[in-house]
């Protein structure tokens, strides 16, 4: 099992510097921000930039790795992304992880964009995850897309392997993600309670596993990396560290190789002590 951490961009670099440090001296494996004009969650919050967060964020640290929480076609064109993709790749000597997903729909509308049925956002979000990866492995790319559309895009420098983590929930795009992804995240469905939001969670485990094997991708769990949001469960996964050793050992019973945790905050959403999160990672060997 491998640990990580998200830090919302939400505060002042000066504030927020000394978290993805200690991140890093606590002993997490990797590290995340969100990705977006304005989250729902804290819609009237200040909001920074996540391209700039975490290029200062890898200036900060060694080891850790570094990825968006999730990157989306909401505002994202693949090519323009593949560049901030390039970018990051090299000024963290190769720790960035790429998470993409539909995303949600506020990013959009603040852009004036149309609203769009789950189907064509999963179609637009297929077709953003298409383009991204040819322009991973390909030079003079063209395409003609309904979304997105690109001629002759140059792709140098070569990435260093930034793996391509798609985010998925419902049947279609689990299969998706077992199709073309580097590795899985999800957030699981919605729950009222933890044993309900593990039973759907092993559910979409046995329909991304069909998959995964109908393809050829299949066996050895670990070369295929799974990613859970513990926190989009009905708790809070630091509210203690007992139930954060709950959480993760129901997470490793379900094949999930990292479990991503929140910087706690003073209030919701995350609210909770820094105070557990220390002596959370003070068990990770234990958790292992």
């Amino acid at each position: 099992m491998r640990f990580g951490l998200t830090i919302l961009p939400d505060l002042p670099w000066a504030e927020a510097g000394p978290r993805w440090r200690a991140a890093e001296d606590l002993g997490f494996d990797h590290a995340w921000t969100y990705d977006h004009l304005v989250w729902g969650g804290l819609p009237e919050s200040p909001w920074f930039g996540t391209t700039p967060t975490l290029t200062a964020a890898a200036l900060v640290t060694e080891r850790i790795g570094l990825g968006t929480f999730v990157a989306s076609p909401n505002f994202r064109h693949p090519v323009a992304l593949h560049r901030d993709v390039q970018s990051l790749d090299d000024v963290s000597r190769g720790r960035f992880l790429l998470g993409v997903g539909t995303g949600g729909d506020l990013d959009s509308r603040i852009l004036g964009a149309e609203d769009l049925s789950v189907r064509d956002r999963v179609d637009r979000f297929q077709e953003f995850t298409d383009l991204l990866l040819r322009l991973r492995s390909e030079d003079h790319v063209d395409a003609d897309g309904r979304w997105f559309s690109a001629r002759d895009a140059r792709t140098l420098p070569s990435l260093r392997g930034v793996p391509v983590l798609v985010a998925a929930n419902g049947p279609r795009s689990l299969r998706y993600a077992a199709r073309v992804g580097d590795g899985w995240i999800t957030t699981g469905g919605r729950a009222e309670t933890l044993d309900a939001w593990f039973a759907g969670l092993a559910t979409a485990r046995d329909t991304l596993e069909a998959e995964l094997d109908r393809v050829g991708r299949g066996g050895d769990g670990s070369a295929y990396p799974r990613y859970l949001n513990l926190d989009s469960s009905p708790r809070f996964s630091l509210e203690s560290a007992e139930l954060f050793a709950e959480m993760t050992g129901r997470a490793a019973e379900l094949g999930f190789t990292d479990v991503i945790t929140h910087w706690p905050r003073a209030e919701a959403p995350y609210a909770g002590r820094e105070g557990t999160l220390e002596q959370v990672a003070s068990r990770f060997d234990a958790l292992r």
